[in-house]
């Protein structure tokens, strides 16, 4: 009786244990080949050094001082809510700015810039010209543009420019270089490109008439963007009006604000102290209604806002720039740009 009781308990046993082993087996295989996952990229997380940098005591309110934060601030000032001032002393930031006059704002800066104060009488007279980039949808805005406006009274400025005429026929050279042009010539200006004798980086302009446009296309990889063309004003019959524009005209970049889309703001010089009052008022006139020709078909104001500076002075006179142009659109021409949406929406 006791050998069947002994092999049939060894039997049980035996199951038991390759039972085990069996299980046993199953389960590390599972967990050797196929690990959980982000196990392996914490492991080696954990072997990076983290080199930590003492930093001193700081007050409490110097923190956080170096992280720029972005205004939320709209930059278009409003203060028609604020009241208007019943005397001549009054902080400015409780009442509205007073709105001078062309005139009357170059006039303040000439009694400011007298010998006796800043004692400078020739100082640079600038125009602060603020825009509602909006489109005629709110949801788009009007492109960056750059501007060559040639104001009607000219003065001088802190910069020389350089421009390369062509052209063809000896007697229009001599008048383009009298005019202003640098350099003016015809197909042996060429030559000299071709050759390397000259470097169209020593010139600020290029400008062409179009009777030499055809010669002009064996260098056209040389100049590349700065090839003469109508749409950015280097190409026009009229080459000596266009030589005076390049060599005595304002340029100006109107770029919209990172943080504020609709946003712009562009200071463009007008004139200097000493010059006449009138002529430094027409050229205002000019620049505000050069700019007002960018402006979308739409309702409402294209330029928001217009101050007269001259430093060395930091005064800021507010002038009404809508004395010099029209505030809004007429009805008529919005009804056109209503017309040119709806087919542009009919053909796309």
């Amino acid at each position: 009786m006791s050998g069947p009781l002994f092999r049939s308990i060894f039997s049980a046993v035996a199951i038991s244990t390759t039972t085990y082993t069996a299980a046993r087996t199953v389960n590390t295989s599972s967990i050797y080949y196929a690990a959980r996952k982000g196990t392996r990229a914490k492991a080696r997380a954990k072997k990076v050094k983290v080199e930590i940098t003492k930093v001193g005591f700081i007050p409490h309110n110097q923190r956080g001082k170096d992280k720029v934060a972005k205004s939320n601030i709209d930059k278009h000032r409003d203060d028609s809510f604020k009241q208007i001032s019943s005397d001549n002393v009054y902080p400015m930031r409780y009442y509205r700015w007073p709105v001078y006059t062309a005139e009357e704002a170059v006039i303040a800066h000439k009694e400011t810039h007298h010998p006796t104060m800043y004692n400078c009488p020739d100082s640079l007279v600038f125009a602060k010209v603020e825009l509602n980039m909006e489109g005629v949808k709110k949801t788009r805005y009007v492109d960056n543009f750059t501007r060559l406006t040639l104001l009607p009274h000219n003065f001088p400025r802190d910069e020389e420019r350089s421009i390369l005429a062509f052209c063809k026929g000896p007697e229009l050279h001599q008048q383009l270089l009298k005019a202003g042009a640098t350099t003016a010539g015809g197909t042996e200006l060429i030559k000299k490109i071709q050759e390397g004798s000259i470097k169209l980086s020593d010139y600020d302009y290029v400008i062409a008439h179009p009777n030499i446009i055809t010669d002009l296309v064996p260098i056209r990889g040389l100049m590349k963007r700065r090839f003469p063309n109508v749409k950015n004003g280097t190409l026009d019959p009229n080459i000596l009006d266009l030589v005076k524009k390049f060599s005595a005209g304002i340029q100006y970049k109107v770029m919209k604000d990172e943080n504020q889309q609709n946003y712009a703001c562009v200071e463009v010089p007008i004139g200097r102290l000493n010059m006449d009052t009138k002529f430094v008022v027409e050229n205002i006139d000019t620049l505000l209604k050069d700019i007002q020709s960018m402006r979308p078909k739409r309702d409402g104001r294209f330029i928001t806002r217009c101050l007269i500076t001259s430093p060395p002075s930091t005064e800021n006179l507010k002038i009404d720039p809508f004395v010099h142009v029209e505030e809004s659109l007429s009805k008529e021409v919005q009804e056109e740009s209503d017309d040119e949406d709806d087919d542009v929406a009919a053909t796309a």
